[in-house]
């Protein structure tokens, strides 16, 4: 159960980077979304979304990583 969990959680910043791909990829052939009243408003929308979703599934592999020690050590914390 634990596990269906985590894939659920890691699931969501995938969805998000997803979201942010069609919405930039909408806007570039001119396709403006229902409750977005703009296509550069969508852009941005797109751009923010794309870049969370990116950092949040970075900073999971980068806190595994670091937790198993496959990191360089310029990386590790300071104790």
């Amino acid at each position: 159960m634990l596990r269906f969990i985590a894939l659920i959680l890691v699931l969501i910043p995938v969805g998000l980077a997803a979201l942010g791909i069609k919405l930039i990829r909408d806007m570039s052939f001119g396709i403006l979304q229902a409750p977005i009243p703009s296509l550069g408003l969508q852009l941005l929308l797109g751009v923010l979304s794309l870049g969370g979703g990116l950092y949040l599934i970075g900073s999971f592999i980068f806190y595994r990583d670091r937790k198993r020690n496959k990191i360089q050590k310029k990386f590790m914390p300071r104790k």
